[in-house]
């Protein structure tokens, strides 16, 4: 591995999701205090998802033909000017537009990295170099959200956002000036072929880490959109007890991506999926029963562990099938759109049924959704038959 190129990507990417981790579990008690409804945080968190996956396509698919350089610094930039829109922002409706943009801005992002880390991963090493680059993930949506509420108790809401602005413009900076000049990208020297969207929609396997994908992500939508308004409302708990909370589930994940990657690279990557899978949709309903502060505690933890365990053997599966089929950016951006669906479906899913029945129903009824996608990808990987 190289290892500049990766201590590029490790170090931006890390800057850039702290910055949005400081101030996305912020957003759902923001809007509601500006008197948003269930389905209008549904649309601030929807919004954000459903440009990320109009564009993700078009995106992910471009940089396997222009190179990763290009799109990943522009976004980063413009990660840092959304910060200042929603500096300036004190009204629903823009909420709901500058998510939006965001959308697109991230769509040039993360499977952009995610694809670049496939390029420079070595063959047989796909478990521990996608769970020590999703670390960078993990530790920042860990520390941001703990900062995040910390920030706003201390000082004010535009301070975070304040602080997610100076965050992505030093990503932006870590990736205009350390990654190679684009001219030395494996997609630019000819390594990969375009290929047919039809390919990878009919490939089993990727049928499979898809839809495991974009379910775990819809608990994932729900934990985020809505266990915030849950901890408030419900329990009243503070900004601070809320973002730690929030960075649990999140830390107790990234801390597990190394020794889980190393384990997944030795063993059965379909196996540590499925598990992962049951462990985490045993955690859903384990939130949707909660009674205070300590029963979220403990099921944010579950849920995390669930992640540990899966997540890196997705990602791994994921650069295995990128490589087979010549296609990391166009594979890498199915997985992001994967998971942009499952935060639109999670965001909205949540919102209607906080406004239809009791918000609690959204926990316990996610965790159906996932398992019901561990079972497709079960039956992908053993099952069907390749066309």
């Amino acid at each position: 591995m190289d290892k500049k190129i990766f201590a590029a990507l490790f170090s931006s990417i890390f800057a850039a999701v702290t910055g949005v981790g400081i101030v996305v579990p912020l957003l759902p008690v923001y809007a509601h205090e500006l008197g948003a409804s269930g389905v209008y945080i549904a649309l601030i968190f929807g919004g954000f998802s459903l440009s990320r996956t109009f564009f993700l396509p078009y995106f992910g698919k471009l940089s396997d033909k222009k190179g990763r350089k290009p799109f990943l610094t522009i976004g980063l930039f413009c990660y840092f000017l959304i910060s200042l829109a929603f500096m300036l922002s004190d009204d629903l409706n823009s909420l709901v537009i500058i998510r939006i943009i965001q959308g697109v801005a991230s769509a040039m992002i993360m499977p952009v990295a995610q694809a670049y880390m496939g390029d420079i991963t070595p063959i047989g090493k796909e478990g521990i170099s996608m769970g020590m680059f999703n670390m960078s993930i993990f530790i920042g949506l860990s520390i941001g959200p703990l900062l995040g509420g910390a920030i706003k108790d201390t000082f004010t809401i535009q301070a975070a956002f304040a602080c997610m602005g100076i965050l992505a413009f030093g990503a932006f900076c870590l990736s205009y000036f350390f990654l190679p000049a684009m001219d030395q990208e494996r997609v630019i020297m000819g390594e990969y072929h375009p290929v047919a969207w039809r390919s990878l929609i009919y490939d089993r396997r990727m049928v499979g880490l898809f839809v495991f994908r974009m379910v775990y992500t819809t608990c994932i939508g729900i934990i985020w959109g809505f266990l915030p308004v849950l901890a408030d409302t419900d329990f009243s708990l503070s900004s601070s007890a809320i973002g730690f909370l929030v960075m649990l589930g999140i830390a107790v994940s990234g801390i597990m991506h190394i020794p889980m990657g190393i384990i997944a690279d030795r063993f059965d990557k379909r196996m540590l999926v499925v598990a992962g899978g049951l462990i985490s949709f045993v955690s859903m309903f384990m939130v949707s029963w909660a009674g205070g502060f300590w029963d979220l505690f403990w099921a944010n933890i579950i849920f995390g562990i669930g992640g540990g365990i899966s997540q890196p053997s997705i990602m791994a599966l994921a650069v295995i099938s990128g490589n087979k089929l010549e296609a990391m950016g166009a594979v890498m951006s199915l997985m992001t759109v994967a998971h942009s669906l499952g935060m639109l479906v999670g965001s909205m899913f949540g919102g209607l049924v906080m406004d239809l029945l009791n918000l609690k129903y959204a926990f316990g009824m996610g965790g159906y959704l996932l398992l019901a996608g561990t079972i497709v990808f079960v039956a992908g990987e053993y099952f069907w038959k390749e066309k």
